[in-house]
């Protein structure tokens, strides 16, 4: 996926910069702001220092998949690159403050933090931001004259959780059924608070970026909002290539922050009014909600080969086959599980846990 790698970052800073307190502030804030879009818990890495801004980033890319964990833990007069450990426990503490936990609240917004440090030109601070996802979708190969190699990955890592852990909440949802008008599914959901986890079953209109554009453009030519966004929830996402003797291929929600600008015109339209995607929404989103009596649920990121397998029954495309995956499709789902984002009084989430969960022993006051 996209929506991890899209998070990295480069900083060109000062050497005021690395004064203890303020590298470790700077840094929190700077993790905080990757929210939920990118699918946690992460693997996040920083890396401080570096002879060139592609090195930096080359640098936290390898080391966001644990490439560089046997770096020594201190440096030398001669410039050695070295993990700050103690730095990584800081910076782990504090984002199990947060509030954000793995996606909906909770302790665990990073599985692990990497900080390495660089030598650098005396004039350059560059400092780089690179994660991986909850899915961590990253192997190493090997290339070279006798062949390719491979890393094998763990295909259930589910297995080495306690089976008593992962079902512990799993009575805790509302179910709704979807095989009604939308408006009455909207007055169900308007009883429920923010957080609730809700369990969907009836059909569902698929469509993302493309098909978001093609829509505003007939919404700017005069056109009607298509019947399909008015009668139905919206999922963002794209379905992969369908495996033989599956319903579809791969159908996980993508970033919902991409969409943000479409919300107030489409549901001022009639359209979109509940809408599914992955992570934080725009303020914007919250305000359209509230103005035209809309919500947001939130679905799990980095698991859409699960999602598919597990909850889509079947799979037809609506609208715009050219498209491909980027077509508007229609999905039957079962028990497909939800929280609410974001609801029709104007309550966030996410906003919420911010507020509760301001971490008064990081230094960057967060």
């Amino acid at each position: 996926g996209g929506g991890s790698a899209n998070k990295a970052a480069l900083y060109q800073e000062t050497k005021s910069l690395l004064q203890p307190e303020k590298l470790t502030a700077f840094l929190i804030e700077k993790m905080k702001s990757l929210g939920t879009a990118a699918c946690p818990p992460y693997h996040i890495a920083f890396v401080v220092g570096g002879l060139s801004a592609d090195q930096t980033l080359k640098v936290a890319k390898l080391a966001s998949t644990k490439y560089y964990d046997n770096l020594p833990t201190s440096g030398n007069e001669q410039g050695q690159a070295f993990r700050d450990i103690e730095l990584e426990k800081v910076l782990l503490e504090a984002s199990q403050q947060f509030g954000i936990g793995a996606q909906f609240g909770g302790k665990y917004f990073a599985h692990d933090i990497r900080v390495i440090r660089l030598p650098r030109h005396g004039g350059s601070c560059p400092i780089a931001m690179a994660l991986s996802c909850s899915a961590d979708r990253n192997i190493k190969a090997k290339i070279n004259k006798h062949g390719i190699w491979l890393e094998k990955l763990e295909h259930n890592p589910g297995q080495y959780i306690p089976a008593s852990l992962r079902e512990e909440n799993h009575a805790q949802h509302v179910q709704l059924d979807l095989n009604r008008p939308l408006r009455d599914v909207m007055q169900d959901l308007a009883r429920l608070p923010v957080g609730t986890r809700v369990s969907l079953s009836g059909p569902i209109v698929v469509a993302r970026d493309i098909a978001h554009a093609k829509i505003k453009a007939r919404l700017d030519s005069g056109e009607p909002m298509p019947d399909y966004l008015k009668h139905h929830i919206v999922y963002y996402a794209g379905p992969a290539k369908t495996p033989e003797n599956m319903a579809c291929g791969s159908l996980g929600p993508t970033t919902g922050g991409r969409m943000d600008g479409y919300v107030d015109t489409f549901q001022a339209a009639g359209g979109s009014l509940v809408m599914l995607s992955k992570g934080n929404r725009s303020q914007q989103v919250t305000d359209a909600c509230h103005k035209h009596g809309g919500f947001n649920l939130g679905s799990i990121g980095g698991a859409a080969a699960l999602l598919a397998q597990e909850y889509v029954k079947s799979l037809r495309c609506l609208e715009y086959p050219e498209l491909g995956m980027e077509a508007v499709w229609m999905m039957e789902v079962e028990n497909l599980p939800a929280f609410i984002l974001v609801d029709d009084k104007g309550n966030n989430f996410f906003s919420q846990f911010e507020q509760q969960h301001r971490c008064a022993s990081c230094p960057a006051g967060h």
